[in-house]
């Protein structure tokens, strides 16, 4: 008989944290206790701590709270965006392998026919495809360290239908395929910045 592994107390309370945050259980602007988390959670108060710790380091708390960001912390966020994966993308023009392709182009083909959560999925991996291509660790670790703050705004273009979405990542997979560097970037960029328009018109309503 297999022995069920044990999940680490702290991982747990990271998980249940991230995702109380991630599905708007616990609200932008929440103050976090960690006595109520801990017995929430049915653990003691260091792993809780240790999760807050580590939610603080990808952007998802400050100072305790669930994170409410401004119109400048998000411009900061999407701006780092912009520079890396405009790079990932020009980059991928010149030397994304056959196989990567393809998983760029089921990427666009489930985000036209897909449920909401399917094309959630696949928003993120077609951008995650185009960075990880790079094989560059340290642009791929910045990506991944800010993959939990990008996912609540990805929730916003998603569920919130941004028009044009999946027509502009086709159209960054064509660049990508023919070899235009030139154009993958900024079509890349553009898209970006489109997020992040709506991201901020949906934030002020």
């Amino acid at each position: 008989m297999v022995k069920k592994e044990t999940i680490p107390a702290y991982t747990h309370a990271y998980e249940y944290i991230r995702d109380q945050i991630l599905n708007g259980e616990l609200e932008r602007g929440t103050k976090l206790t960690e006595e109520r988390l801990a017995e929430e959670i049915g653990i003691s108060r260091t792993p809780v701590r240790e999760a807050i710790r580590k939610l603080e380091q990808e952007g998802l708390i400050q100072n305790k709270r669930v994170v409410n960001p401004s119109d400048m912390d998000l411009r900061h966020i999407f701006q780092v965006r912009i520079l890396l994966e405009g790079f990932a993308a020009r980059y991928c023009a010149s030397y994304m392998t056959e196989e990567a392709l393809e998983k760029l182009k089921s990427c666009v083909e489930i985000g036209r026919t897909g449920t909401t959560e399917e094309v959630m999925t696949a928003n993120y991996e077609f951008h995650q495809i185009i960075v990880g291509a790079t094989n560059n660790p340290m642009m791929i670790d910045i990506i991944d360290r800010m993959q939990s703050i990008i996912y609540l705004f990805r929730k916003t273009v998603v569920y919130h239908k941004r028009p044009l979405l999946i027509e502009e990542h086709n159209d960054i997979y064509l660049a990508i395929l023919q070899h235009n560097g030139d154009e993958a970037e900024r079509l890349m960029k553009d898209h970006i910045q489109k997020d992040l328009e709506f991201c901020l018109n949906r934030m002020r309503m």
